[in-house]
């Protein structure tokens, strides 16, 4: 059943535990629906991470056709997508503060508008800058602002019991974007093409607005509940409207000083090279060049994030009860082994190794958040949170010159093996990274 707030007694100087911080709705509701609301904003929210992913990935499938049609080259449109990568995680340190300043309803909704503009206004475009403006700069922040600190803001207002589940789901969904548009693209551009394509994010991104405005709200008190699981004796926390940002910026300060977070980042960063950066904006292109369909060989990446939803809910269960230095050193030396192998198994058509690979790497793919994230909450405490925030920053910094470096090296070469094997060995070092990584001291916090 939905837990209501009770309004304050009026005469008689009391007031609920469960006061809001801010004024009350002026009529608190003593009855609800069987479904407590926390689950269909949840579900918003699983919505617009699902688009924001999707929406952010959709660039790995144009690099061929911009390519043949304007004669653009691979870096130059790799630059591109570079910075809609470096600013999907720029964005996101930031985003909580946004979210505290202006609510959570505003900022997705003109993060949702931000991207449909983007991806609207590509059809229009006869020159590199254009497509630097709309995919790199409008699309990245877009997406950006809709990244995992939109999910931790979620889950930390508006749950208190299955938080980790729900954040865990969250999370999960924010990779399965691929899962839902990659394919569906990829058709379209081999069929209508591109500009099509653009069209369909365009409108999708849009049609999402409306269940925003009407399901999404900034926290439970608004609505007269109040969060999932609290008990009568909750009280809602203050809100941080004024220091938010300067709060984002000092924790950065602090955590600098520390190699803790050096290595956290430095080997986060080799995580999003490795994966948003090589994998998700490369692999098509470089399946197409070895006689692949696009069709195909996106149905392999989308494949990548169905296998990822099984791969991160296991980490998490493993990070429970096992060392999260060495879960990320197995991580990422697997990681490592499986791109020194992935050239030999390039083929015009599927053949089982390549299967395998798609199996072990999906397994794979973020399968560093969940003992990333507990690393981040064992040495840094409260602000676990906001330090994530910036490793995760980090992960995108390495994705975004990662996605631009192998453009170079597929211009330069006529082929990506380079670019593959390159960054196999960067795993094996983020591995010894992990390894060096001292315990933490501190009591867990919840992120």
């Amino acid at each position: 059943m939905t837990e209501t707030l009770s309004p304050r007694p009026s005469g008689k100087g009391g007031a609920d535990s469960a006061e809001p911080h801010s004024q009350p709705p002026a009529e608190l509701r003593t009855v609800g629906p069987r479904v407590h609301r926390a689950w269909w904003v949840a579900l918003v929210c699983f919505v617009a991470l699902v688009g924001a992913a999707g929406f952010r990935a959709t660039p790995s499938v144009f690099i061929d056709p911009l390519h043949e049609e304007f004669g653009w080259s691979h870096g130059t449109i790799s630059f591109a997508v570079g910075l809609n990568v470096l600013l999907y995680g720029l964005t996101a340190p930031f985003a909580s503060a946004l979210m505290e300043r202006y609510g959570i309803r505003q900022v997705v909704t003109a993060a949702l508008l931000l991207i449909s503009a983007g991806s609207g206004l590509t059809v229009f475009m006869r020159a590199e800058w254009q497509l630097v403006l709309c995919w790199g700069l409008l699309v990245g922040i877009g997406s950006g602002s809709m990244a995992l600190a939109f999910a931790a803001t979620v889950a930390n207002r508006w749950f208190v019991a299955r938080r980790g589940l729900v954040s865990g789901i969250l999370t999960a969904g924010s990779a399965t974007g691929q899962l839902v548009f990659l394919p569906l693209v990829a058709l379209l551009v081999e069929g209508p093409g591109w500009r099509t394509a653009s069209l369909v994010v365009c409108g999708s991104a849009l049609a999402v607005v409306p269940l925003v405005v009407w399901l999404l709200r900034d926290r439970p008190e608004d609505v007269g509940v109040r969060p999932y699981g609290a008990g009568a004796d909750y009280v809602t926390p203050e809100a941080d409207t004024g220091g938010a940002l300067r709060r984002t910026l000092s924790v950065l300060r602090d955590a600098a000083r520390t190699r803790v977070f050096w290595l956290l980042a430095g080997s986060f960063a080799i995580c999003g090279a490795s994966s948003n950066g090589l994998m998700s904006t490369h692999f098509v292109p470089a399946a197409h060049d070895h006689g692949m369909a696009v069709p195909v060989a996106a149905s392999l990446l989308a494949l990548i994030g169905l296998l990822d939803l099984v791969g991160t809910v296991c980490s998490g269960w493993l990070t429970d009860r096992f060392d999260a230095r060495r879960l990320l050193a197995v991580y990422y030396g697997l990681r490592g082994l499986s791109l020194l192998v992935l050239p030999m198994l390039f083929a015009a058509s599927v053949q089982p190794p390549m299967l395998f690979f798609i199996v072990f790497y999906g397994l794979d793919w973020v399968a560093t958040v969940p003992p990333t994230m507990a690393l981040c909450r064992e040495h840094f405490g409260a602000d676990g949170a906001v330090v994530f925030g910036w490793v995760l920053a980090s992960h995108q910094a390495g994705a975004s010159l990662i996605a631009f470096l192998a453009g170079l090296v597929r211009d330069a070469t006529g082929t990506y093996d380079l670019a593959w094997t390159g960054t196999g060995v960067l795993c094996a070092i983020a591995a010894l990274m992990a390894l060096v990584v001292r315990r933490g001291t501190r009591q867990p916090a919840a992120l």
